[in-house]
Order: C-alpha cells, then sequence, then structure tokens
C-alpha cells in the first residue's frame, strides 16, 4: 500500500447541498479525510448550458488534483449528467458520480411508477429516464425540473413560503400522475425533505441515492486498496462564495456548530487539461 492511502476524498458539488453526501460519506467510512468544494458564487447550475457545466466541472477537478485527492465524488446530479464520462479518465484519481436512485425507487413502487425531481439540465439529460428504461421496460417515469429550490435552499429560505408554494407546484404533477416513488435527483433536496414528504404524502416512497453514492466511493477505494488507516477523519470545506452564508447552512446539515469554511475561487481558474 502506498502513501497515496492517507490522501483526501474530494467531494464537490454547485453549493452546499453535496454536504449530504459528506454526511453519508463520513458515517460509512470515519477514518477518511474529506475536501469539499461548493461552487456557491456560480450556483445554481441547473439553468446553465452543458458545455460551461463541464467546463466549471473541470476547473474544480483540477483544484482536487492540485491538493492530491485519491479520489473525486461529484456530489452534483447536474455535473453527473453531463460532465462525468467527459471527465473520467482526465486525471490521476478516479472520479465517480452520483447513483441515480432508480434501482432503489423500482425496488420500492409495485407498479413501477417512478418520479424523479430535479434541475432542469439534470432532467433534460435523460439520464433517470434511460437508467429506468434499461432497468424495467415497462416502467413509467415522469421527471420534473424544480429551478426555485436550488436558490431558495442556498438562501436558506428553507421554512418560507416561497420554498412551500414552490413545493406544492412542483410535486402536484407526480401526485395526479400516482407516482409511487421519487427520486432525490439533487444534493441540495434532502435538506427540504420533511416538506416534501409532507406534500407527496406517506404512500409514496421517497429516494435519497446519497448512501448508495457512499457505497460506491467505499467499494472503489476497497477495490483500489486506497482505504485510509483507523483514525478519526478530517473534514476541510470550501466554497466560491459568502462563506459565512454557506457555513450556517452547512453546520445545519453536517448537525456540527463547528464548522469552518474557507474561500476559494475558481472564477480566474485556468483549465490545464481541455483535451484529454
Amino acid at each position: 500500500m502506498t502513501g497515496k492511502h492517507k490522501a483526501p476524498i474530494g467531494v464537490f458539488d454547485s453549493g452546499v447541498g453535496g454536504l449530504t453526501v459528506v454526511q453519508q460519506l463520513r458515517r460509512l467510512l470515519p477514518a477518511e479525510d474529506i475536501l469539499y468544494f461548493g461552487d456557491t458564487a456560480r450556483a445554481p447550475y441547473g439553468g446553465r448550458e452543458p458545455a460551461e457545466i463541464c467546463l466549471f466541472m473541470r476547473q474544480i477537478l483540477q483544484f482536487m488534483e492540485e491538493r492530491g485527492v485519491k479520489l473525486a465524488v461529484v456530489a452534483c446530479n447536474t455535473m453527473t449528467a453531463w460532465g462525468l464520462v467527459d471527465a473520467q479518465g482526465r486525471f490521476s484519481f478516479p472520479v465517480i458520480g452520483m447513483d441515480s436512485g432508480v434501482s432503489q425507487a423500482l425496488q420500492a413502487s409495485p407498479g413501477k411508477r417512478i418520479g424523479v425531481i430535479a434541475t432542469a439540465a439534470t432532467v433534460n439529460s435523460g439520464k433517470h429516464e434511460r437508467d429506468a428504461a434499461a432497468l424495467c421496460s415497462n416502467a413509467h417515469f415522469l421527471g420534473q425540473s424544480c429551478p426555485e429550490f436550488v436558490p431558495l435552499i442556498e438562501q436558506e429560505l428553507l421554512d418560507s413560503s416561497e420554498v412551500r408554494q414552490a413545493a406544492w407546484a412542483y410535486l402536484q404533477p407526480l401526485r395526479q400522475a400516482g407516482t409511487e416513488a421519487v427520486i432525490l435527483g439533487c444534493t441540495h433536496y434532502p435538506v427540504i425533505g420533511s416538506l416534501l414528504r409532507e406534500i407527496l404524502g406517506a404512500e409514496v416512497t421517497l429516494i435519497d441515492p446519497a448512501a448508495a453514492t457512499a457505497q460506491e466511493a467505499k467499494r472503489v477505494l476497497q477495490e483500489q486498496r486506497l482505504e485510509a488507516p483507523q483514525r478519526q477523519g478530517s473534514l476541510r470545506l470550501y466554497v466560491s462564495g459568502d462563506p459565512l452564508r454557506a457555513q450556517r447552512l452547512a453546520a445545519m446539515i453536517l448537525q456540527d456548530a463547528q464548522v469552518e469554511i474557507l474561500h476559494a475561487s475558481m472564477e480566474e481558474k485556468e483549465i490545464n487539461r481541455l483535451e484529454a
């Protein structure tokens, strides 16, 4: 085993939502050091063009490479949908994306009536729908974009009338379609999970792919013999926007009042790996 097993796992998202994945990683892999980056200055990504999403993703992965990560977890469904295939193999470490949650949703849905709520870019990518069709030929799939959720969550408006009104509007088509399982296709959405459960009702199963994503990270580390030695892992957090706002949200998500967040700008970062 080389010294690389002591290197951190890199985790990143367009904002603080990816900390819901960090939470699962810390539970499953408590010995691992984690380096997190949230691109809060440029969030949300859901309304951006695919080429811009991929560019931002490469900038962040280069940031991770400069800090010597041994594995990168793309804790963002939008970047996973549009940039994962392009990014894999370009860097000196494995890059994994978000589990789609489709397999779990199909298992939880007797009538194979599943839906996904996500950013417009994720829904428009068709990734979840393709995964559903590949796993179950008679699956009934409905994708619903929720463009207001990420900005409202990043602005800490978690209990506001605005987020409640948006949730009712976005979830009504899923209720009317008789959807039995709904995938949280954005890592921000578990932050308002109780509101989503309230509106969808107890008969609808909410699927959060964060745990399955953490399991995949563990599998890759074991396969490549990169697990950390037994110890208590550390957590370093960076954002490109206001650290104080991110700090409040991070403390809530991670249930840790001592969270400290540093600033790291991506705006002027040049890409050295535009070609494979």
